[in-house]
């Protein structure tokens, strides 16, 4: 795991471009603080920062084919790389180094561009192939690595965060005014533009070409479609369960390469339990885990996780963490994360990376089950309000179903009210209002009332309009809906999930790997049925199948808890003080984005219990604190501790 940045032009770098590389490395230096490296010659800078786990001694990069004439600067791991190399060699490439780094260079140089499509594993890279005076951009097939890019006056800068792109200081940090709606509406944003104008990501399994002045992008791989008519598809679904075991083993087992030693976080739940399980006997030592709990027991799953840890004989190592350590860390997991935060649940992520990197380099992590194999009750939820929505706009008159909506969901008591505003009888009979509004931070209809005039003033479909075009996809329109709820997922909710783990664990310096998100099993679990995955309640159902007789039987059948955190409750003791005075400031009110009469109604509704807004206040605190800290130019900001006006927290 490592960082990587560079530029790249085509007229020649300037006098003064090895100090602009040089701070561009040092904005990452957190993602490999073992060792940096620079190659630059007259038309490329390519910066490297190096966390070493494979090929201690001489997997040093920059590095170069025989003759210098490709470089690369690459993040991640191909675990196939060994089987490739022994193909490589036999074709005649020599290797200096023992590192998947190398790998990568010669398969360039036998197969093009087209070398991604025969890597396994995670990565972000950047190679210049010199006689061509070509770069080449890659990002693995998931989006488990992330790489963002940016074009200025002929120059194509990339850095594995957006902050080593802003320490170029050849683009100033912009705000992306359009997108400020769909920000804080699903939390994160599903296309390849950034929050920053002018930087976007590289989306995951696309490459981008830069040769003669032209930019190209392509996409390499996707989500395959389901297909029952293969001649490889299972007939049973124990068949199934047998087959999905065996990749998934597989997949652990790849996953262990590394000269260091390597580590689990631990939840408790189905997915990091079941890669525990399997996890725990191929090591030659006593698996060591790490599991993160809120001092509130509510919010703790501690008690699970040490049912797995007894029943796989590991080595359970747990941090506790309180509202202070939450809210002393904010500030800086914003910088770290280059957006505003997406989830709660990053800051405790952050706290148990802290305790995994003393003591491992490497962890495993079971993030990806959910989105491949319905694990979420959003989906049971969406399905249903699918759908009985249809059998109600069957049965019930239009005018009948309008007067509903309008007099009579509005009226009722507050929790039922609150489920039949997200339910059919409220919702139009439309998969994207039905699914995507239903589980949106700030839906639409409360945009318009926060927003001011401007980016909230769209239509509500357009909030949701990078996650639409997955949706409605015309090659999948034939897909039952639940496979076109999860593909969408895989591309888009996932994304950001994988984002967030790679940049709280790369703030402590640790490598995450996710061997549920193998593109060889990823793939053989789209081809299979929705009922093989969710049926009836029972979510994951080819998991907990596959887990049988391995885990105990608390694990399998409890229901998904997630990683709650009780921001919502913090928000209405002492903490929402720190929020009003940051969201009510003159900045927040010279800035124009948000009414600032409208958020103060909504603090004291939630105060008062009228109302539940911690998901609003969350995105709304999180967009002010990024604005601050990239926008205003401020830098890293700070929360002053309640009850002591002026003290800030340190994290």
């Amino acid at each position: 795991m490592c960082g990587i940045a560079g530029i790249v032009t085509t007229d020649g770098l300037q006098p003064d471009e090895r100090a602009r590389l040089q701070r561009m490395g040092d904005a990452i230096a957190h993602r490999g603080p073992d060792e940096s490296g620079l190659h630059q010659d007259a038309l490329v800078g390519l910066v490297h920062r190096r966390l070493s786990i494979v090929d201690l001694k001489t997997g040093r990069q920059p590095l170069s084919n025989e003759d210098g004439s490709v470089w690369i600067v690459y993040n991640g791991e191909v675990y196939n790389h060994a089987a490739l190399r022994r193909t490589l060699e036999a074709e005649g490439h020599v290797y200096r180094t023992k590192s998947d780094t190398e790998t990568i260079v010669h398969a360039y140089e036998k197969w093009g561009d087209a070398c991604v499509e025969r890597l396994r594993g995670m990565f972000a890279f950047a190679i210049w192939d010199e006689r061509r005076r070509k770069l080449l951009l890659a990002r693995d097939r998931l989006g488990i690595k992330p790489l963002y890019w940016a074009t200025i006056d002929g120059r194509v800068v990339f850095g594995s965060e957006i902050k080593a792109i802003l320490e170029s200081r050849l683009i100033a940090p912009r705000v992306n005014s359009a997108r400020i709606p769909e920000m804080l509406a699903t939390r994160y944003l599903s296309g390849p533009e950034t929050l920053f104008e002018g930087i976007v990501r590289l989306m995951p399994g696309h490459v981008l070409t830069f040769e003669d002045g032209a930019i190209r992008t392509m996409q390499y791989w996707d989500v395959p479609r389901a297909s029952g008519d293969s001649r490889d598809a299972p007939r049973t679904f124990r068949a199934a369960v047998t087959r999905f075991r065996d990749l998934l083993e597989e997949s652990v087992r790849l996953r262990l390469m590394s000269d260091v030693p390597l580590g689990m976080f631990l939840s408790g739940g189905l997915d990091s339990s079941a890669v525990a399980a399997l996890m725990a006997p191929m090591v030659d030592h006593q698996l060591q885990t790490f599991s993160v709990a809120f001092s509130d027991r509510a919010y703790s799953e501690f008690a699970y996780a040490r049912q797995v840890v007894q029943a796989v004989g590991a080595q359970g190592h747990e941090i506790v963490i309180d509202e202070a350590d939450f809210f002393g860390a904010l500030p800086r997991l914003v910088w770290h994360e280059d957006e505003p935060i997406a989830h709660p649940s990053s800051v405790p992520l952050y706290f148990v990376s802290k305790l995994a990197s003393a003591r491992v380099k490497v962890v495993l992590t079971g993030e990806g089950s959910d989105e491949l194999l319905a694990g979420y009750g959003k989906y049971v939820r969406a399905l249903w309000n699918w759908r009985l929505g249809g059998a109600y706009e069957r049965l019930v008159p239009a005018f009948v179903r309008r007067a509903v909506g309008r007099h009579v969901v509005p009226r009722l008591p507050s929790t039922i009210g609150r489920y039949a505003r997200r339910s059919f009888v409220a919702i139009p009979h439309d998969a994207a209002a039905t699914f995507f509004d239903n589980f949106a931070a700030i839906p639409s209809r409360d945009q318009r009332r926060l927003l001011l005039a401007g980016p909230g003033s769209s239509d509500p479909p357009r909030l949701y309009e990078s996650s639409l075009a997955y949706l409605r996809d015309p090659d999948r329109q034939a897909d039952d809906l639940l496979q076109r709820l999860l593909y969408t997922d895989v591309k888009t909710y996932l994304v950001e999930l994988l984002m967030k783990q790679d940049q709280m664990s790369m703030a402590t310096s640790i490598e995450s790997r996710v061997p549920l998100l193998d593109h060889v099993l990823v793939e053989y679990v789209a081809s299979l049925p929705s009922r093989w995955k969710l049926s009836g309640l029972t979510t994951k159902r080819l998991l907990r199948e596959a887990m049988r007789g391995v885990l105990p039987a608390a694990i399998l059948q409890r229901p998904k808890m997630g990683f709650p955190v009780p921001f919502g409750a913090w928000m209405r003791g002492p903490w929402q003080q720190v929020a009003r005075d940051i969201l009510l400031d003159r900045r927040s009110r010279q800035r124009g984005v948000i009414d600032t009469r409208a958020v103060e109604e909504l603090l004291q509704a939630h105060a008062d219990g009228r109302t539940d807004a911690g998901d609003r206040l969350w995105s709304l605190l999180n967009l002010e604190l990024w604005f601050r800290t990239f926008i205003d130019g401020e830098g890293l900001q700070s929360l002053a501790v309640p009850g002591r006006a002026g003290e800030p927290m340190v994290a």
